[in-house]
């Protein structure tokens, strides 16, 4: 005869041990998402750097499931790729924000140039995962307009040092001036971000420093006359 156990009584289950409460998964909706989780992962790439951010970390700081972030952003790329696009878009405003359309555009363009340093120490980690295309994908629209339009201030500036017309193609000068420009205030930000001026900065006098260099720099980036 086959016999089967019977389901303790509930007064037996009350006087037994409480078994234990289910685990709650974090709840896939939220307000603002894709907000919740930009944050969250700038947070992580502040404290942890990039090795440190993958999507479940992401969800986890955020407070959502780890499976709410794919409908948003897919993979990690994407979620990388976004907060580039969020980095391309304080970049932009931080080369804008010192500039005076009142100035000749030779102070205009030092003016971008320290807001372009200026954002690279502030935001180290940021700016230098913005500058990692193997980990950013620029077919995502948000991250492609955001690049073309911080692009956009450089270019600008450096037709209006050349005294030349707005045009929707770049002239070959035109580029080759935006290159140098860009070449040399990139370069700069990163010698400060991996602290390799200190020596020379030594051998100045007293009070000046780093930032001193850049209308040197700018000026070498300047047309010939």
């Amino acid at each position: 005869m086959i016999t089967t156990k019977r389901a303790p009584s509930r007064k037996a289950t009350r006087a037994g041990k409480k078994r234990p409460a289910a685990k709650r998964a974090a709840p896939y909706h939220h307000g603002s998402l894709r907000e919740a989780m930009l944050r969250a992962a700038e947070s992580i790439l502040e404290r942890d750097g990039i090795g440190g951010l993958t999507l479940r970390a992401a969800a986890r700081e955020a407070g959502v499931s780890h499976a709410a972030p794919k409908n948003h952003f897919g993979d990690i790329m994407g979620l990388l790729s976004d907060l580039a696009a969020v980095g391309f878009a304080r970049f932009r405003a931080a080369m804008q924000a010192h500039i005076r359309k009142s100035d000749p555009a030779p102070a205009r363009l030092e003016a971008i140039g320290r807001g372009y340093v200026s954002f690279a120490r502030t935001h180290p980690d940021l700016f230098l995962l913005m500058f990692r295309s193997e980990r950013l994908d620029f077919t995502r629209p948000a991250l492609r307009s955001a690049a073309d339009a911080a692009l956009d201030v450089l270019a600008g500036t450096v037709r209006a040092v050349r005294d030349e017309p707005l045009q929707a193609m770049l002239t070959l000068p035109q580029a080759a001036q935006m290159v140098v420009a860009w070449s040399l205030v990139h370069g700069f930000a990163m010698l400060l971000l991996d602290d390799r001026l200190k020596q020379l900065i030594a051998k100045l006098p007293p009070g000046v420093d780093e930032m001193a260099f850049l209308p040197a720099i700018l000026s070498a980036a300047l047309p010939k006359t």
